[in-house]
């Protein structure tokens, strides 16, 4: 059996409760992923199918340290009775949101009209779209950002009401149109948004009562994690996928819903009894991470959010020391200070960079202590740089990928018409694609068109029967392979193109143009290996590859997660709202004043609660100490502003604090002469 004596009274009341609907109130640090591990575990071990069991997040980071803390248990299980696998050993299914999806439209999505071959677009496949459909409503109203229209375009198809009534009553006709345009963009290139995969998911349930009453009896206990992050189209899958068996567990905290911006809605939480009555509450309130000095400032500050379901953190880690508070002349002085602090750390007690983290509200403000970490020699990353996926050659690639799965996929197949030149310049493109916004069909179907249509010039429809005959000849020899000869034919495949040979040309540093390959050969080695097929059936290469494209698609961040664990001894740069589910030893939280922590804008909205709750968040991810600064001035637009102390500040307990004014003192020099005479001693 389930060893259930290493959880805390409250975790293993979580664990335990296994029929009708939980609420798990999960405060910073208390352990919730052990609770959902124990608890997909413990439902096995008392005779429930594991792939009768749904686990759903909003990470794949997450989603795949659930499934290796669930085989570790599932294994000493398995070894209880000899090791001997059985038909009740099947997996539970545990994922993102998104890949749920993915796995309910690769099976019915035809039911809604669209074809099997459908491609998920990226962020920058979406904003290609946009541009593409704001250029042709040029000049009909006023000029706007592509990405900003993405933002509440999402928001919108997303069911927010309130979209069309701040855009305003200029703005709505134009928006009107550019979501009709989006959507029509998407539907002909057989396509679907991020968006999509929860939205045509909430369809099939809504339409097709049979595929829902085939996920219910297929899915008889969901859990979810970081529940306080659900928007509305989130909330009604679940409410329908539970809503027979009603065994629905939810893992959150809603002091640490921080994504309103981006459509969460706090209120799934805060009124989860309305919708299932009988709800049990269970609250874990131990923390494993912090000292109490830090949970009591954080308690004390999150005490003045009035929607809030109430919880007090608690730790066995000792009382701890003060939380540090400096005040700055200016950005400058503040970057500075911090980095001193941090090397006299390093020097004097000998605690490594990796131990230190730098958080901040906005991006721009990673600016003047990037610098004074360079000055000072200090190794850093900055969390969200650039990700290994959105670099050009690997961008070039995937559009490659994307054609020849489905070649009416207009924004893949306009980025690859040209790459390498072949005689289709921009011109010519955007021709073609204006002939298929007047037909309603896609640019291949345009293309294939103009292979026999003796009114293009000579050169021009040359050029368009080598493209055509190359992704019609490409898709053959694919769809004759088998699916682990995919990686090498791929390989293959770009060096006949030239495209290897056109990345080396165009790149001055020969080093440079090699490195570029080797990114190219090294995604094409992530393909892995070929699965089965629903079927029992070795995967094809057509469905290796689309699987590849899905995993690609839902799993972007995995880069950025695989290049921070390889940053070595480095001090981590990371906003707020990227640091949750994240710990840090010691952290320094700089800019706390008014107009960045609380936001200007989120004042003139009335979120002052949810940058409260992001303030929260960046307090509970120090572990020993925490360091906040604040400062007297900011250059704004090349001129000096005043600046006043963020009024959360005011909320923290002065007894819990130690408050200092300027920049660090010097290293101090006997620690400094110490610690290289003990590095020269090991270096002999």
């Amino acid at each position: 059996m389930l060893d259930l004596s290493v959880l805390n009274p409250q975790q293993r009341e979580a664990v335990e409760t296994l029929d009708g609907p939980v609420l798990v109130l999960a405060g910073a640090g208390t352990g919730k992923t052990r609770v959902i591990t124990y608890r997909i575990a413990h439902l096995i071990a008392r005779g429930v199918p594991p792939d009768r069991i749904l686990a759903v997040t909003f990470t794949n980071k997450a989603a795949r340290e659930m499934l290796e803390r669930v085989n570790e248990l599932l294994k000493a299980r398995r070894a209880g009775r000899g090791g001997r696998e059985t038909a009740r050993d099947a997996r539970p299914l545990l994922c993102t949101f998104h890949s749920f999806g993915v796995r309910l439209l690769r099976r019915y999505i035809e039911r809604l009209g669209y074809k099997r071959n459908f491609v998920i677009y990226s962020e920058s496949d979406q904003l290609a779209l946009v541009r593409r459909i704001l250029g042709r409503f040029s000049g009909t109203g006023p000029a706007v950002d592509p990405a900003a229209v993405l933002a509440w375009l999402s928001r919108w198809r997303n069911g927010d009401r309130s979209v069309p009534d701040r855009l305003g009553e200029e703005t709505r006709p134009l928006a009107e149109r550019v979501r009709a345009a989006y959507e029509a963009g998407l539907r002909a290139c057989n396509a679907v948004d991020f968006d999509d995969l929860l939205l045509l998911p909430l369809r099939l349930f809504r339409e097709q009562l049979d595929v829902l009453a085939e996920c219910q009896e297929q899915y008889r206990y969901v859990l979810v994690d970081e529940y306080q992050d659900t928007n509305a189209v989130q909330f009604e899958l679940l409410r329908l996928l539970a809503g027979r068996h009603r065994n629905l567990c939810v893992v959150g905290d809603d002091d640490q819903s921080i994504y309103g911006w981006r459509g969460a809605e706090l209120s799934n939480l805060l009124d989860l009894e309305q919708h299932f009555p009988g709800l049990r509450v269970i609250r874990l309130e131990q923390n494993y991470r912090s000292t109490n000095t830090i949970l009591r400032a954080a308690n004390a500050l999150i005490r003045n959010n009035a929607r809030r379901r109430p919880k007090q953190l608690w730790s066995r880690k000792g009382e701890g020391s003060k939380i540090k508070v400096r005040v700055f002349a200016n950005e400058e002085e503040e970057a500075a200070g911090v980095v001193e602090e941090i090397e006299a750390r390093r020097l004097g007690r000998r605690i490594p960079w990796s131990a230190h983290a730098i958080l901040f509200r906005t991006n721009t403000q990673a600016r003047p202590l990037e610098t004074a970490l360079r000055r000072a020699g200090v190794r850093y990353r900055v969390v969200g740089g650039q990700s290994f996926f959105d670099r050009r050659e690997i961008k070039d690639v995937v559009a490659w990928m994307k054609t020849l799965v489905n070649p009416e996929d207009d924004i893949s197949l306009l980025r690859i018409a040209n790459v390498p030149p072949r005689g289709l310049g921009e011109e010519t493109m955007e021709r073609l694609l204006a002939r298929s916004v007047e037909r309603h069909c896609s640019v291949y179907a345009v293309l294939q068109e103009a292979v026999s249509d003796e009114a293009l010039p000579g050169r021009t429809r040359q050029a368009v029967q080598g493209l055509v005959g190359l992704i019609e000849g490409a898709r053959a020899e694919l769809a004759g392979l088998d699916g682990a000869e995919l990686p090498e034919w791929l390989q293959g495949f770009l060096d006949r193109l030239g495209y290897f040979a056109l990345v080396r040309r165009t790149e001055k540093d020969a080093e440079a143009g090699e490195n570029r390959v080797r990114n190219v050969k090294e995604f094409l080695a992530a393909l892995g290996e070929p699965e089965n097929s629903g079927n029992g059936a070795p995967e094809t290469s057509v469905e290796r590859l689309q699987r590849f494209l899905e995993e690609v698609s839902l799993d972007a961040e995995r880069q950025e997660e695989d290049e921070a664990a390889s940053a070595g001894d480095a001090v981590t740069l990371i906003t707020m709202h990227s640091c949750k589910g994240l710990e840090f030893p010691h952290v320094f939280i700089v800019g706390l004043e008014e107009g960045l922590l609380p936001h200007s804008r989120s004042v003139a909205e009335g979120s002052i609660e949810e940058e409260r709750r992001l303030f929260y968040v960046a307090v509970t991810r120090a572990m020993e100490t925490l360091h906040l600064s604040h400062c007297s001035a900011r250059r704004k637009y090349g001129e000096w502003t005043p600046c006043h102390p963020s009024r959360f500040l005011r909320e923290l307990p002065t007894e819990l604090l130690e408050t200092e004014s300027g920049r660090s003192k010097p290293v101090d020099a006997a620690a400094a002469r110490d610690w290289f005479a003990r590095m020269r001693e090991a270096v002999g």
